[in-house]
């Protein structure tokens, strides 16, 4: 059965990975970007993922493309990374808004759709980093971790309606925002894996597939690392 999937920020990296995923699993998928075009053969449009009137935007013009929202995946984050020392309030708020409001602001919207059909999947894409901590991540880690505790209550919320939400953490992942992980901190996450590599979005994709399939029909409120074994106990 084909369904009508919006992955926020799906326009390269983890996001392209997952839309393509659905994709190819049959699903009429459309992904937002901002800073980049769409993906080559695949409904993109337009969202400021911090404006709340362009989340609304782009998730009507999704709707229009395909029809009501029945999978979400809450993908799109940025980092601004330093020492809270000599943190801006900017940089603070730019990566929360971004990271967690913004996936409620999108969560939100496609509620309606999914209640009315009472049926839905939400996966929101986390990262091991909410759960462990990160030196010059305070930003990001603060609003991974908050995702993780939206998801919980809001699988309470919306599982009478039959929607399922969860989360996908993972770890160390062979992407553009990856890269500027190198040296001593990128052998160290190594060391922290079980498997003694880094991740590809790939392995992240099929995660979120997963909990968006029929056969996860009764996990809601997960979270689940794709962190080769790395902060196995958090």
């Amino acid at each position: 059965m084909s369904r009508s999937v919006l992955v926020t920020g799906g326009n390269r990296g983890i996001g392209l990975a997952i839309a393509h995923k659905f994709a190819d699993s049959g699903d009429k998928v459309v992904v937002t970007h901002r800073s980049g075009p769409p993906p080559e053969g695949i409904s993109g449009v337009f969202c400021e993922i911090t404006d709340p009137a362009s989340v609304a935007t782009a998730v009507e013009e999704a709707r229009n493309l395909h029809g009501p929202i029945e999978v979400l995946v809450a993908n799109a984050g940025i980092t601004r990374d330093g020492l809270l020392l000599g943190m801006s309030d900017e940089d603070f708020v730019e990566v929360v808004t971004t990271n967690l409001l913004g996936a409620v602001r999108a969560a939100r919207e496609v509620l309606t759709d999914m209640a009315k059909a009472r049926c839905g999947r939400i996966v929101f894409v986390s990262s091991v980093s909410g759960l462990a901590g990160a030196p010059g991540q305070t930003n990001y880690t603060a609003a991974k971790a908050g995702l993780l505790g939206f998801a919980r209550s809001l699988a309470k919320e919306m599982g009478p309606r039959g929607i399922t939400v969860n989360v996908v953490s993972p770890g160390l992942i062979d992407t553009d925002m990856a890269q500027g992980v190198t040296g001593a901190r990128r052998d160290q996450l190594l060391k922290e894996t079980s498997l003694r590599r880094a991740g590809t979005p790939d392995e992240v994709a099929g995660a979120v597939h997963y909990l968006a399939s029929e056969s996860a029909g009764y996990i809601t409120g997960a979270n689940l690392p794709v962190s080769g074994g790395g902060m196995l106990g958090n």
